[in-house]
């Protein structure tokens, strides 16, 4: 099956979770999707969140695949298989963390744990229908997922709600306390004015018109060159990480083209994204100081197909709106919004750091306020 790498069962028989490929669990290999590391050794001792869920009562049910060394966007893996996207077959499943997501709109866990280094969590959620979170940079521990330094990857959740992935953190993260009562105070929206295919605008405008909150528009001068910064970080870190791969010659052709262009990337060319980084994370939470979230779509566009990703086609634009939101370290989630002609699209809402559980609130309010205008029913846009 190309939705599991290892499938096994440990814990109680408490809620069904399982965990992408690069996250350790006791007794199996983290291969990251890769053949180069088809004979790597057992992990010796569970990741710190598998060790969370676990203790929280959970049955992990296996490990899941991945776009190798999750260095990828479309979730195409030659040598694990790629997962279909159960929703929107038509469509990729979108990487890196594609059967994390595939397997959560399957129906067949309560979550899944995934990773997102540059929007490895919240593109496939939006590809394949499903709701994630990238938590605050460094709130939840990365302890036993690879690569094991990263100034961008956050271990987070998917679920089929909000619900859920309230769940899952507060299992994973014992500082993510919700909310005593079920009454948030009065939020603000400040839209993040961005280039999005008209459908996608008009159909987060629909969504926010329906759910009546007070919303203003506003520029994130730096937002094009954070993407920019992203990939030039994490293509030094991803040469750092799985550079020494290359020569064993099992490394997927997409991944090995990419690695072998991230070898160029210079100390100089890092130091000049830092400086971005450090100026987008300004912008951020000045805006953030004025607005109680931010919201733009979760995709620009909507996903390639199936076919024409499998056919070697590249798109890393598509994570021009969310990989903004790891240089920057604030937690963002993803949405998903309908379509009436079946194609995926979500809303990405961010929220200041370490307000996790602020951000979750506030969407879970803001799908209820949706949701109500048509009687609390789905409604395609």
């Amino acid at each position: 099956m190309s939705l599991f790498i290892e499938q096994f069962s440990l814990g109680k028989k408490g809620p069904r979770v399982a965990v992408k490929d690069c996250i350790d669990v006791a007794g199996y290999a983290s291969k990251s999707g890769s053949e180069s590391l088809a004979d790597a050794p057992v992990a010796n001792s569970h990741a710190e969140v598998v060790e969370r869920l676990l203790s929280g009562g959970c049955e992990l049910i296996g490990k899941l695949n991945m776009h190798e060394f999750a260095y990828g966007m479309s979730g195409v893996n030659h040598y694990t298989g790629t997962p279909i996207n159960p929703l929107f077959p038509d469509y990729i499943p979108g990487g890196s963390s594609s059967a994390s997501a595939a397997l959560v709109a399957q129906g067949d866990v309560d979550f899944t744990l995934g990773s997102d280094t540059g929007g490895s969590i919240r593109l496939p959620a939006a590809c394949c229908g499903v709701y994630g979170l990238k938590p605050t940079f460094g709130r939840v521990s990365r302890k036993g997922a690879h690569p094991e330094q990263s100034s961008l990857d956050c271990v987070g959740p998917f679920a089929g709600s909000l619900e859920g992935l309230m769940l899952a953190m507060s299992m994973i993260d014992d500082s993510f306390k919700r909310s005593a009562t079920s009454e948030l105070e009065a939020f603000t929206l400040g839209r993040v004015r961005v280039q999005a295919h008209p459908d996608i605008d008009e159909a987060l405008s629909a969504y926010l018109d329906t759910a009546n909150v007070p919303c203003a528009e506003i520029e994130l001068p730096s937002i094009d060159a954070a993407f920019n910064a992203g990939l030039d970080i994490i293509n030094a870190e991803c040469w750092a990480a799985w550079g020494k791969y290359l020569p064993s010659g099992k490394v997927g052709k997409d991944v090995a083209t990419r690695l072998r262009a991230a070898k160029n990337t210079t100390p100089d060319t890092v130091a000049k994204a830092e400086v971005v980084r450090q100026r987008f994370t300004a912008e951020v939470d000045a805006a953030l100081e004025k607005f109680s979230v931010l919201v733009l779509p979760t995709l620009p566009d909507f996903p390639m197909t199936r076919e024409a990703a499998l056919a070697g086609a590249l798109d890393l634009r598509s994570s021009a709106l969310v990989r903004p939101f790891n240089l920057s370290g604030h937690p963002a989630l993803s949405i998903p919004m309908n379509d009436k002609l079946g194609r995926p699209m979500a809303l990405q809402l961010v929220a200041a750091h370490g307000q996790d559980e602020r951000l979750c609130e506030v969407a879970a309010e803001l799908e209820r306020l949706h949701l109500s205008h048509f009687g609390g029913k789905l409604h395609a846009t």
